[in-house]
Order: C-alpha cells, then sequence, then structure tokens
C-alpha cells in the first residue's frame, strides 16, 4: 500500500473536503458543536488552478454556503506568516461584503466564518493563552464582552498541536484532532469511533492510491518548503546585513580593535577586516 498522504498539507486538504461535500458538513458542524448544525454546503471554489499549487504565500482553502446562505472560509495552515490574522479578516469581510449587490438589504446579509485549523501555536504569551487551544473570535464590547454585534463576522482558530497536547474530551472534535496529527499511525486512526473521520481516513487512503494525486501533493509540498527557504534566507540576509552596519559603525568610531568589533557584531574578524579596507 502506498504512503498515505498528509491531510495537513493544503492541496490534500482541499481535495479531501471541497469533493466530499457532506464530509466538509460534518467537519464544520464538529468544529462548532454549540451552534445549530448545517446540513448541507455548497463548494464555490472546487477547483485548485496549476498556478495555485507554485504560487508563493497562497493557502489553499474551502469556500462554501451552507442552506441558509452562509458562507465558509475553511483552511489549513502550517506556516506561520506575521500578518496571518490580517489575511484572515480581509478573506472574511470580503466574503461578507460580496453577498450583496448595489441596492439589496443590509437583512439579507448571512454569517461569514472562517475556520482556520492551525498546524503550530500561535497564543503563547501566558500560561493562560497556552492551556487554550480552541478560539473565537466575534465582535464583542471590550468592557461587557456579553454585549455583542452577533456572529456575522467569525473567526474561529484551532492550534492543532496545541490540542493534540492538552488533550481533549473523547468528542468528534478530539476525533478531528487526532486524524490531523497522527492520521499515519494505523492503530491510534483504528481506535477512532467517529464516522466521518473514519470517512475522511478512507477518502485519504483513495487519494494516496492515485498517482497523479500523489504527484501534485509533491510539487504543493516542494513549493511550500521552498517558500520557508526563501524566507528563511531572507532573514538570514537581513541579519548578515545589521551585523555589516553595527561593524561598520565601531569601525567609524575608531576606537576598537578588529577583535573586539568582531566579537561585538557577530562578524568574523577578517569579515571585518574586509569592511575597514572596502
Amino acid at each position: 500500500m502506498a504512503e498515505l498522504l498528509d491531510p495537513t498539507n493544503d492541496y490534500v486538504f482541499k481535495r479531501l473536503f471541497a469533493e466530499a461535500p457532506e464530509l466538509l458538513v460534518n467537519l464544520i458542524n464538529d468544529l462548532r458543536p454549540d451552534l445549530p448544525d448545517i446540513a448541507s454546503v455548497e463548494i464555490l471554489n472546487p477547483n485548485i488552478e496549476p498556478s495555485e499549487l507554485t504560487g508563493k504565500y497562497i493557502i489553499l482553502d474551502v469556500l462554501a454556503r451552507d442552506g441558509s446562505g452562509h458562507c465558509y472560509n475553511v483552511e489549513i495552515q502550517v506556516r506561520r506568516y506575521g500578518a496571518w490574522h490580517k489575511r484572515g479578516l480581509f478573506y472574511l469581510t470580503r466574503m461578507l461584503g460580496s453577498q450583496l449587490n448595489i441596492g439589496e438589504d443590509y437583512r439579507e446579509l448571512r454569517a461569514s466564518v472562517g475556520l482556520h485549523l492551525l498546524d503550530f501555536d500561535l497564543f503563547t504569551d501566558t500560561e493562560e493563552q497556552r492551556e487554550q487551544a480552541i478560539w473565537r473570535f466575534e465582535m464583542r464590547d471590550e468592557c461587557q464582552p456579553n454585549v455583542s454585534l452577533g456572529n456575522i463576522l467569525q473567526m474561529n482558530l484551532i492550534e492543532l498541536s496545541k490540542a493534540d497536547r492538552l488533550g481533549l474530551p473523547s468528542d468528534p472534535l478530539a476525533a478531528w484532532i487526532t486524524f490531523f496529527k497522527h492520521w499515519q499511525e494505523e492503530l491510534t486512526m483504528a481506535n477512532i469511533a467517529h464516522e466521518p473521520v473514519k470517512k475522511a481516513m478512507n477518502r485519504i487512503k483513495q487519494l494516496s492510491a492515485d498517482e497523479e494525486t500523489r504527484r501534485l501533493a509533491f510539487v504543493r509540498e516542494r513549493a511550500l518548503r521552498d517558500e520557508v527557504s526563501f524566507i528563511n534566507d531572507a532573514e538570514q540576509r537581513g541579519i548578515e546585513k545589521g551585523r555589516e552596519n553595527v561593524a561598520q559603525k565601531l569601525i567609524e568610531m575608531n576606537v576598537l580593535t578588529d577583535d573586539q568589533i568582531a566579537t561585538a557584531s557577530g562578524l568574523t574578524t577578517a569579515e571585518v577586516k574586509a569592511l575597514r579596507n572596502g
């Protein structure tokens, strides 16, 4: 049997849920168990363009609309951008604004819901944040959070790794988290009784058996690795440039030896000498 594809690869994720709307319904309902269930969805962006597989800073998402007209942006993210939340809010508000044509009644607006599965820890500044992995952001008053403008704009975040570490009650949401974190562990997945997750595992096996799907998943994975390398290289160049600037200012002060400047700046003595002679 072929090695299973990774459902946190956003190409695989989109194939998994965009081609099986009933599975997406299960996922949406299980990620928001305290809200009314939806019965069906229409996939608004079922296709994946070739340029999306290799494009930089692109996250392949699933856009859907339920029977009541509420819209959903569902995606998985494995890398953290500095302005990730602004990107998410931008697409959420754009999805809300695109519902009405000029002259239509604002009362016709339906909810615009973001469901983001994050395969990294996002909120870690305090102990309280480190003990929470499931988040929902809505328009609420700062002083009286029980007073809200409704959930017409709603961003749901689940930190998968943190949720897995913290452990959740044995419920549908926990089953999905186990799926995304332990899909390759046969014994672990065999103990999952939640039927939608079992169906998701079967779909992963079907997708993994298709050679073209495997090829495109690899293309996407390679593009993401190249993107990370590009970002890391840019950061390293920035660090090196900063060291050179520090060394140059110390050289201009003319009070330290090259060895002392090298220690202060993080450059080698040879690099300091080259700057001095350059």
